[in-house]
């Protein structure tokens, strides 16, 4: 780790710094005759940016070590200021032996090549156009980036921002990155998918193709360990961890939760009330902050409602930043005030550490982040809404200091603060992880075991994920990719939509199928409707933002698809087809296990299994067949809900989903009977059926079978004999153990063959076994080998003698036996009686002369002697016909009354 001394301020600053005075003033080169022309103010801003004082150590380690762990406080420069030293354009960073400076504002020194990898679109473009406004540039001169479906970089860039999606892409096309000296992940404690599978790719590049590579992974929290221990190569070894001063302004945290308690998210479902609360909390600090606020909301959707909600604030502007926001509205929050009216900002969580916004002074924080979730039964992945986590509540705290002491309001009770998970979820433990395998599968690792991972991928979502890539032949049986998969990994979608897009231009065209799958790549706003056709038809015609990026992606997916397109053109494109059957076959393709038929009048059932249900005012109508592209699933619900869909019909189903579709004989035990038939499926949905007529006894066999696992053996014909027998079975199992036979329910079911075996061949459904006689079956169980069968009698009496000669039968029913007889007929019975063996008294139930229960016993003597007289007393005068002697020990037995003895 880099070596860390206390400076007399109280801050920790880089020894080296202390060795060099004139450190810390960084200086933008220009040769003779190429003046730098910065804009106003950014030497300056350089010059404040706190991380410089880490950049000494930060390059040390990497020509040490080859690889470093840069922790920087977001708002100290590690995302702007850290690429531009590393590439040699600012300060005294490494003049490497790459090529030659000859940007707008070069000096002809050789610069090293830097990529900096972001975790999203939005904070790629800023931190270009940061850079560029540093060395008062252009973006797309010196500093340029890369996103999905945008490019503003040359020949002359030297610091190129993608995301780490376009990173995978690229490392994916060149494994050794050529031309590229040093890429830095940033923003990696945020641990997203991607960024954690490019690092585990780079740390594979650095270890076999380009050790001279290097590699920085900026975080902007101090847990920084299993980082450094990943880069550091494991078994003991660490990259060295740089860590750079944060900005000391105090922050106050103000505790506002509801005044009512709200009800917690579920899915993508926030309650109304947290919403007006936050709205409500925002004007409060209007009335008591000064500055701009920034508040955090978990999505694009709340976001838009708590800014319905602020509407009149009178004097401050609302805006809103999210990933879907327009270029010029980011540009307007990132660039401040400058002294104009104050600014409310609504921010989901990418303004948490990828993005810093000037001015701020408060932050409202509603405690929610979003997370995705793979719901593997169900075949639904989606974003569900969370409690942020201590970690995340920490950064958005540090947004209220960047510039000057300021203000949390956190919208929860300080009681609730201890008990947030430290850090979220890495993204990898609950994902879908079908473009994870994908990408480890080109890599040549299928099953991801042998990458540097902070976390394993599960290894039930791994399986998942390999069946789906095996369905669309993106892999083979071994888990390898295909040529196909190869091609798939590289059009940057996700490997549903790359099969989509394939597939679909061979049979709609290239443009179509493009049109389509943009579609599905970014899901449309709510205000397009739940019909996939119909948004397609309200994106070409439209003029919002969203509309501007489906043309802009739809662009870069024909390009990808220019031999196809050429094919298309030669064999007409497909054009016969309408273009709501063109949207169906498209999102069919994409999501073959979401085909779904009519069950009902708004329901449906998918061939995943899951129910299906249209939501309230949609505008598909309630065909026979959809292909639902986009459905969540509500915690307090059994069925998904529709978002986004499109009217297929079921020969477009069972092409798309043919991997789905099966053919056979049925023989299960099913609605309480056998059923036997052969069915045509398409996954769980039932296309065709037509009973059996003679079906294959084993099979027969083991549904019966199944039918008494579920049910249980009171689908035979129990007699009151047949109890009997099964409960003194029962009483000598649980006295006398084996080889007395275990007859519960699970034990005769386990042992159904034993005692079963001739029925189960005769009977062809439930009435069969309704006629099977439970005690003949069951004396099969009784222990003839043994000779114990014998004494079954002896050990457990069906009937008992009394004195009066009754003959009077035991009750095995529950617990101990009971011998229920008139009181008058155990006359001069001296000991209770004792059976199995001698082991267990029988219980002696005293019946009145009217058969009532008059008292009980396990010790007739002492009856006689202590009992008898209260009971004597209180029965002589109601029943003054029978005898009631003084001695009843001593006294003759009877069943009659005085007279007719």
């Amino acid at each position: 780790m880099a070596r860390l001394e206390p400076s007399g301020v109280g801050r920790l600053v880089p020894a080296a710094r202390r060795a060099d005075p004139g450190h810390g003033r960084l200086r933008l080169r220009a040769g003779p005759g190429r003046p730098v022309t910065p804009r106003s103010g950014a030497p300056d801003a350089l010059d404040r940016l706190p991380v410089r004082e880490a950049v000494p150590d930060l390059l040390r380690a990497l020509d040490e070590r080859g690889a470093a762990v840069l922790c920087a406080p977001p708002g100290t420069g590690k995302t702007t200021l850290v690429p531009l030293v590393l590439a040699g354009l600012v300060g005294n960073g490494p003049a490497g032996d790459g090529p030659v400076d000859d940007g707008p504002a070069g000096d002809g020194r050789p610069v090293r090549r830097v990529l900096v990898a972001e975790p999203r679109r939005i904070a790629a473009r800023a931190a270009a156009r940061r850079m560029a406004w540093l060395l008062g540039e252009r973006v797309g001169e010196r500093v340029g980036f890369t996103v999905r479906g945008e490019r503003q970089a040359g020949r002359g860039t030297v610091v190129e921002v993608v995301t780490t999606g376009v990173l995978l892409q690229r490392l994916q096309r060149d494994q050794e990155l050529a031309g590229v000296d040093v890429v830095v992940l940033d923003e990696c404690h945020e641990r997203h998918l991607d960024a954690d599978t490019a690092a585990a790719f780079l740390l594979d590049v650095r270890a076999t193709l380009r050790p001279e590579l290097r590699l920085v992974a900026a975080s902007a929290t101090t847990d920084a360990e299993g980082w450094a221990r990943l880069l550091g190569g494991g078994e003991g070894a660490a990259a060295p961890v740089v860590s750079a001063p944060g900005l000391s302004h105090p922050v106050e945290v103000v505790w506002a939760p509801p005044a009512r308690p709200v009800r917690p998210s579920h899915g993508m479902r926030v309650d109304p009330a947290l919403l007006e609360h936050v709205a409500s909390v925002v004007r409060r600090t209007l009335r008591e902050r000064e500055g701009d606020v920034l508040c955090f909301l978990p999505g694009v959707g709340e976001i838009a409602r708590v800014a319905g909600m602020l509407g009149g604030l009178g004097g401050a502007e609302v805006l809103q930043v999210h990933g879907r926001a327009p270029a010029a509205v980011q540009e307007a929050v990132l660039a401040g005030t400058d002294g104009g009216p104050r600014r409310v900002v609504l921010a989901t969580s990418v303004a948490e550490s990828s993005l810093t916004v000037p001015g701020v002074r408060v932050v409202v924080d509603c405690g929610l982040a979003r997370e995705p979730r793979m719901d593997h039964a169900r075949g639904l992945s989606a974003l569900t809404t969370v409690r942020a986590s201590r970690a995340a509540a920490r950064q958005r705290a540090g947004r209220a200091g960047r510039e000057a002491p300021g203000t949390v309001y956190r919208c929860w009770p300080e009681a609730e603060d201890a008990r947030l998970p430290r850090f979220p979820s890495p993204e990898i433990a609950g994902a879908d992880l079908t473009a994870f395998a994908l990408h480890a599968a080109c890599w040549g690792a299928p099953d991801g075991s042998g990458l540097a991972l902070l976390d394993p991928p599960p290894a039930g979502a791994m399986a998942a994920a390999r069946g789906v890539l095996t369905a669309i032949g993106a892999v083979d049986a071994a888990g390898r990719s295909t040529e196909r998969g190869t091609r798939m990994a590289r059009l940057g979608l996700h490997p549903r939509l790359a099969r989509a897009l394939l597939d679909g231009a061979r049979e709609v065209g290239a443009g179509r199928a493009a049109e389509v799958v943009a579609l599905l790549s970014e899901e449309p706003p709510r205000e397009y409707g739940d019909d996939l056709a119909g948004a397609w038809r309200t994106a070409r015609r439209g003029g919002d933002p969203y509309a501007a990026r489906w043309r802009q992606e739809v662009r870069r997916l024909e390009r990808a698809l220019s031999s196809e397109a050429e094919d298309q053109r030669q064999r007409g494109g497909g054009g016969a087809r309408s273009e709501d059957a063109v949207a169906g076959l498209v999102a069919a393709l994409a999501f073959p296990e979401r085909v779904a038929r009519r069950r009902g009048e708004r329901t449906y059932l998918m061939a995943a299994g899951t129910g299906a249900e249209l939501g309230d005012g949609s505008r598909l109508g309630g065909p026979d067949w959809l292909a639902v592209a986009v459905a969540d699933r509500p915690v307090t619900s059994a069925s998904a809900r529709v978002r986004l869909a499109a009217v297929t019909d079921e020969a477009t189903a069972r092409a798309a989903a043919a991997a789905l579709g099966s053919e056979g004989e049925e023989v299960r035990w099913d609605g309480g009977d056998v059923v036997a038939r052969r069915v045509s499926r398409l996954g769980a949905i039932e296309l065709v059926t037509r009973p059996l007529t003679d079906p294959d006894p084993e099979r027969v066999r083991s549904a019966l079978l199944e039918g008494l696992r579920r049910e249980g053996p009171g689908l035979l014909r129990w007699s009151a004999g047949a109890t009997a027998l099964r409960q003194r079975l029962a009483f000598l199992h649980r006295e006398l153990g084996p080889p007395w036979p275990d007859v519960s329910d699970a034990a005769l079911v386990e042992r159904a063959d034993d005692w079963l075996g001739v029925e189960l061949g005769r009977a062809r459904g439930r009435a069969g076994l309704a006629r099977v006689d439970a005690g003949q079956a069951l004396s099969r169980l009784m222990p003839w080998a043994t000779g114990d069968a014998a004494r079954f009698e002896e050990l457990a009496p069906e009937r008992v003698e009394v004195p009066s000669g009754s003959r009077v039968r035991v009750d095995y029913g529950e617990g101990q036996p009971v011998l229920a007889a008139k009181l008058q007929e155990l006359f001069g019975w001296q000991e209770t009686p004792r059976i199995a063996g001698g082991r267990v008294p029988l219980l002696v139930h005293l019946l009145s002369p009217a058969g009532r229960p008059a008292a009980v016993t396990a010790d007739l003597a002492s009856f006689w002697k202590e009992g008898y007289r209260s009971v004597r007393a209180e029965l002589r005068g109601r029943y003054p016909k029978h005898p009631w002697p003084e001695d009843p020990a001593a006294a003759e037995p009877t069943r009659r009354t005085n007279p007719r003895r």
